[in-house]
């Protein structure tokens, strides 16, 4: 009776846990520790969606189980949202689901379509989801690059060739978490045509698909390409777009056959979210989109302000095109200890907390990830602490940085 069930033995201990301890003793000891770890954004919901939300829970018909599929009007948002955004026409009957939060669309997916000895490509670093939500449901993982080039489609097709069993999907996830990389449609087109040829399904998460720093240059969706219906779908959320992480309203769109799957799994496991909280979703998609951009202004703003501040204490970091990361490379006098190792100096010495690199793979272990969710006072000090301790105690003061 003591042996540990069969699927939480395919799951390693949590990897942040170490540096979350020290954090929290650090806490404890009453120390100010600037938290940059988590990508949980800062900034309040916009007011005419919590207004909404207030509106439809004052409605005692809202308190009744709602659709686990999601309400017909915030599937329909959900397709106005992609035909204005990408020019993709979806059908809001059999090819959007709302779930809650894309990451458990994407792990009740995972318990859709995959069966035990099943392989899954998956990029290396990526969010853990990525990988265990297939190793919980019983499929296996096979790594490839995530840096969105012909290199990354090469090994794609050598993985095809050379697994056994063949793959059965592919996931990506540009803007990426935690590397920050974007894709362009040229690699999504190649990517549909090598997916389309040996038959893999492409799970795209496009959960920062609005967190973009170049106007010209906004991420396309997967669904773009044609023939991409045939063998995709795509996971988006409402958590970072409209600072709503809390209220956990994500969706999945595209190829109806696996929409389907995913709806039937889900029809088994809960009722859908909320249904003030769809009704307050739709609102988001709906309404005026000003809080968006006054949003990807203030993560640009804090990006350009971290940037520079740790090239200035003499960390070179490039900057991120896209999400609400950077990642960064551990500077080459530290690397020796490892990701854990130097997050956890990091929060001893400087008093800052970051993402180990190798929670999102061990190709990451040589970067750690920088979350933009503080604001620009607390940004500064953590850049004080930070080149204090990479310089010394006699280090200059952090210039005061703005973005142009």
């Amino acid at each position: 009776m003591a042996e540990e069930f069969h699927r939480i033995r395919r799951l390693p201990p949590y990897v942040f846990a170490e540096v979350n301890s020290a954090k929290a003793k650090a806490r404890a000891n009453a120390e100010d520790i600037v938290d940059l770890g988590m990508g949980n954004p800062d900034s309040p919901t916009p007011p005419h969606i919590v207004a909404k939300m207030i509106e439809a829970v004052q409605d005692p018909r809202t308190h009744r189980y709602s659709m686990s599929k999601g309400i017909p009007g915030l599937r329909k948002a959900l397709a106005g949202y992609y035909a204005n955004r990408f020019g993709v026409k979806l059908d809001p009957e059999t090819e959007v689901v709302a779930t809650l939060g894309s990451k458990e669309g994407l792990a009740n997916l995972a318990q859709a379509i995959s069966s035990p000895g099943d392989t899954i490509l998956v990029p290396n670093p990526s969010y853990p989801i990525h990988q265990f939500g297939f190793i919980i449901a019983g499929a296996s993982a096979r790594f490839i690059p995530y840096t969105p080039d012909d290199a990354m489609l090469e090994a794609i097709v050598r993985a095809v060739k050379h697994s056994v069993p063949k793959p059965t999907a592919l996931i990506v996830n540009f803007p990426s978490n935690p590397t920050a990389l974007l894709a362009s449609r040229e690699f999504y087109k190649e990517l549909v045509k090598i997916a389309r040829q040996h038959e893999l399904f492409i799970l795209s998460d496009l959960a920062y698909a609005e967190l973009y720093f170049n106007p010209a240059n906004p991420p396309p969706s997967v669904l773009e390409i044609p023939g991409a219906m045939d063998c995709t779908v795509e996971f988006t959320s409402l958590s970072k777009t409209y600072n709503m992480p809390g209220w956990r309203m994500g969706f999945a769109a595209g190829n109806p056959r696996l929409i389907g799957a995913l709806a039937r799994v889900k029809s088994y496991l809960d009722y859908g979210a909320f249904t003030p909280i769809q009704v307050a979703a739709a609102a988001a998609l709906n309404g005026p989109q000003d809080c968006v951009a006054e949003m990807r202004e203030l993560y640009r703003d804090r990006r350009d302000v971290l940037v520079k501040g740790l090239q200035q204490a003499g960390w070179d970091v490039p900057p991120p095109e896209g999400s609400m990361f950077l990642w960064a490379p551990i500077p080459e006098k530290f690397r020796h200890l490892g990701s854990v190792g130097f997050s956890k100096l990091l929060l001893e010495k400087a008093k800052v907390a970051v993402a180990p690199g190798i929670g999102f793979g061990e190709h990451g272990d040589g970067h750690v990830r920088i979350a933009l969710v503080e604001n620009n006072h607390r940004i500064r000090q953590a850049l004080r602490g930070i080149r204090s301790f990479l310089q010394g105690d006699n280090a200059a003061p952090v210039e005061e940085v703005h973005s142009a």
